[in-house]
């Protein structure tokens, strides 16, 4: 059994693979006998996923969540979430369940359903437990709505037709304006001085590129020297084109050599067998490694409320500030719409006052001396 104990977390993890895909997560058990059993039955669920469907044109819930986690899900950064995720609609639902009997009033109940969760808080077991809150809109959207979404789409790929394809617009909860955070004060250095070694060039990344977290998760394949120019699927798996300034090569340049694939990687600070860790050996930077680092130097540092996605706003605003060019912080952070890049035209707002105060002056001087010309 591939089961072992997480350091950051009171429960069990499994980790395993099955006919070339991997498998892992959280079992969400303490103890290891019931974690091992709760291990079986991922297999059994890995089984089926694998499999996929006799016919590819089933439309059944559990052979479409198949097909899709072979040709794309278990690819994604955060695959185990992808996987939960999945796995969660398959709950509900049941794996019996043909996509093409999915509508509005299907979609509508699930995310009822799902509203009434509460965050999940791993917490020590001797700490004394509070409730949670309900879990945002956005994890709503993101988690399941969006989720299902991607099984229709994919499926209308494999040419599977839908007679009563839900309006995903009217599913989609609303969610608050998102809050453009820049470092300030000595904030920045505070980070720097509580950021790991082996961890500080993928920080100083974000910071010189404005790269989604998961984007920053480079692979030597990614990165063209010769066009001075990183390439990869990003957001929506569009193409991300960032170039490689002076600064960001100076931050790439001497990761050459520590791995044959991924460009950043940590130093393992203690040996784990079941993780298949050595102290001392290098590894590359995982998607939820990352961000409990990140979480970890945060903290150090005394920073908060500046989450690793507001590297991307610290970039843009400050990009904006001095080039005043709201098209050009549109192309720096690949957006396809630039109404996406106006949530930081207010850090022009100093500017905008200065040139109407001016052109108020300027009027009223020439309304001045027009009177005395009169």
């Amino acid at each position: 059994m591939s089961v072992y104990r997480h350091k950051e977390s009171p429960f069990y993890h499994f980790d395993f693979q099955f006919k070339g895909s991997r498998f892992h997560g959280s079992t969400g058990c303490t103890s290891r006998r019931e974690a091992e059993t709760f291990e079986r039955a991922e297999r059994d669920k890995a089984k089926r996923f694998v499999k996929t469907a006799a016919s590819p044109a089933s439309t059944k819930l559990d052979d479409v969540a198949g097909r899709y986690w072979n040709e794309v899900g278990q690819y994604h950064a955060g695959a185990d979430t992808t996987w939960r995720d999945i796995e969660r609609l398959i709950n509900y639902f049941g794996p019996t369940t043909l996509l093409t009997e999915i509508g509005d009033d299907e979609v509508a109940k699930l995310v009822a359903w799902r509203r009434g969760h509460r965050v999940t808080r791993h917490r020590h077991p001797k700490k004394k437990a509070s409730i949670p809150p309900l879990i945002a809109p956005a994890t709503v959207n993101r988690s399941t709505t969006e989720v299902l979404k991607k099984l229709f789409t994919r499926a209308k790929a494999w040419g599977i037709r839908f007679d009563r394809e839900p309006n995903w617009k009217q599913h989609w909860l609303k969610e608050p304006q998102e809050i453009v955070r820049e470092l300030r004060g000595d904030e920045a250095d505070r980070l720097e001085n509580a950021t790991r070694d082996d961890y500080r060039a993928i920080f100083e990344l974000a910071s010189a590129s404005g790269m989604r977290l998961n984007e920053c998760l480079l692979r030597w394949s990614e990165v063209n020297w010769e066009v001075r120019k990183i390439e990869k699927q990003g957001k929506g798996n569009k193409r991300v084109s960032v170039p490689i300034t002076d600064a960001i090569r100076q931050i790439l340049w001497p990761l050459r050599g520590h791995h044959p694939e991924a460009v950043f990687t940590y130093v393992a600070r203690r040996t784990k067998r079941g993780a298949g860790l050595i102290k001392g050996e290098r590894y590359p930077v995982t998607y939820n490694g990352l961000k409990t680092v990140w979480k970890r130097t945060r903290a150090a540092a005394g920073v908060s409320g500046f989450r690793f996605h507001d590297f991307r706003h610290d970039f843009a605003t400050k990009l904006l500030r001095e080039t005043k060019n709201l098209k050009l912080v549109q192309r720096a952070l690949n957006h396809a719409d630039i109404k996406t890049t106006t949530k930081y035209a207010h850090v022009v707002d100093d500017e905008v006052a200065a040139g109407v105060d001016a052109m108020q002056k300027s009027r009223k001087k020439s309304r001045s001396t027009a009177r005395k010309v009169s």
